[in-house]
């Protein structure tokens, strides 16, 4: 890619088949074209339907195909669609935070949490980090460097009791795909997430 010095690592994480789906940080706008360049496979993402795009981000909505979320309420088309991608053995990809407006890890919203449990498909987490001053960058001709860790998959569930209820395994199952993402990233990004003793064992996972 001639935007940026990108190195990619864990690349043989990447499953072999079809469907999973990808999780990944959202520091910026750009973030998906990054993991898309990173797994070279078309991915279908979920976005916000009530963001507001500035005009030099359209071309990001049509390259990546998406499906349009309420980030407050999910409607049954949302999940609807989201069931179709994975039945047709495609890729999902979901950027947990729901916004990209800070340089740390936030917490994930429900909703997407919810979604990545559908279907029970595997998931794969990608960390991307290095876009934060990127479009400072580019306008003054320098190419930013850009890293892109791919982590070890997981299932949704993994480590989540079926004794727990819905909106205790939902709150879990947030944290360990946050933890998971933040195992690929510097960790001055970790945000609320610093400190998690799970994201050391997660980092050693990823080593294999």
């Amino acid at each position: 890619m001639l935007l940026a010095k990108i190195k990619v690592k864990g690349r043989h994480h990447i499953p072999d088949k079809s469907p999973y789906i990808v999780v990944s940080n959202h520091f910026d706008m750009v973030d998906g074209l990054f993991v898309v360049y990173a797994l070279q496979r078309p991915i279908t993402f979920l976005m916000a339907s009530d963001q507001v795009l500035d005009w030099y981000f359209k071309w990001a909505v049509w390259l990546y195909g998406f499906i349009p979320t309420n980030r407050i309420k999910l409607a049954p088309s949302t999940i609807k669609k989201a069931k179709t991608i994975l039945q047709k053995k495609h890729i999902l990809g979901i950027l947990p935070e729901g916004v990209s407006t800070d340089s740390k890890l936030r917490r994930a919203k429900r909703g997407v949490v919810y979604l990545s449990t559908i279907e029970n498909t595997l998931i794969l987490p990608v960390g991307v980090y290095g876009l934060k001053q990127a479009w400072a960058n580019w306008l003054r001709g320098i190419r930013p460097k850009v890293q892109i860790q791919i982590g070890k998959p997981f299932w949704p569930k993994d480590g989540v009791s079926d004794h727990m209820n819905r909106e205790e395994q939902i709150e879990i199952i947030g944290k360990n795909i946050m933890c998971r993402i933040a195992a690929l990233l510097p960790k001055k990004a970790h945000g609320i997430y610093s400190g998690d003793t799970r994201i050391e064992s997660y980092a050693k996972l990823n080593e294999s």
